[in-house]
């Protein structure tokens, strides 16, 4: 039987590739991934030469039973998304179930996320978090269930894009204003910037123009503009503030 592994690759800084993840891609017998361009750009950055076959959301299920296959003939295949581990947000599902069902191992080779990096200068989270990804684009889905998510007294973690980030946080203040937040940009990549706050601060900070100061790494600066560019990863807290009405 063949060995799916399943590849966390960096969300940013190529430092933060394991020294397992390069054992894996090295030894395998094909990487299969979300973006064969993007994943080539890593593998060529490593010096690794591997077949590449694509995996991406879209056409995931086609391209699981051809990995199924290669699997049964006893091949040993890595998976990557473009950034940070497949599944979180990322397609992955679908072909771990396929392998799986079809009775082969399936390894994770874990790393980084923007989850658990966010997570973990956040400052707040408790005994429970509520990982939701991104919420849905419609202004009234996004509002009800942002407000069922403040709702549940449990921290929650969201992914947003610089289109629609300003729109989310709009929303998450007039919900809930005194609310503490923690906001990840471009987190690990060279204009990383995290800055925290109540909902209404970061609201009032979110800017379309505007450069983050502080040189290549901008964290907790003030009052300082938070661009929207790049991607986000928003940390609420779960408790109520006493002053929240």
């Amino acid at each position: 039987m063949g060995e799916l592994f399943v590849v966390a690759t960096p969300i940013g800084n190529l430092g933060d590739i394991t020294l397992r993840a390069l054992d894996v891609l090295k030894s395998c017998d094909l990487v299969a991934c979300e973006d064969t361009r993007q994943t080539l750009k890593l593998l060529n950055h490593f010096g690794i030469s591997k077949p590449l076959l694509a995996c991406h959301a879209n056409d995931e299920a086609r391209a699981a039973s051809r990995i199924v296959a290669m699997l049964d003939e006893g091949r040993s295949i890595a998976y990557c998304t473009d950034a940070g581990t497949p599944g979180l947000s990322d397609p992955g599902a679908v072909l771990v179930a396929s392998a799986r069902s079809a009775g082969h191992r399936v390894t994770p080779i874990p790393g980084a996320s923007a989850f658990a990096a966010l997570l973990s200068v956040g400052g707040f989270g408790g005994r429970s978090l509520l990982f939701d990804g991104f919420l849905s684009p419609k202004p009234g889905k996004r509002r009800n269930r942002l407000a069922a998510l403040l709702e549940r007294g449990e921290a929650f973690l969201l992914y947003e894009s610089p289109h629609r980030v300003a729109r989310l946080l709009s929303d998450l203040a007039e919900l809930a204003p005194s609310r503490r937040v923690c906001i990840g940009r471009e987190l690990t990549k060279i204009h990383e910037q995290v800055v925290s706050g109540t909902a209404l601060e970061l609201k009032e900070r979110i800017r379309d123009e505007g450069k983050a100061k502080g040189g290549a790494s901008a964290h907790d600066e003030g009052a300082d503009p938070i661009p929207a560019r790049g991607e986000f990863a928003i940390l609420v807290d779960g408790r109520e503030d006493p002053e929240e009405g």
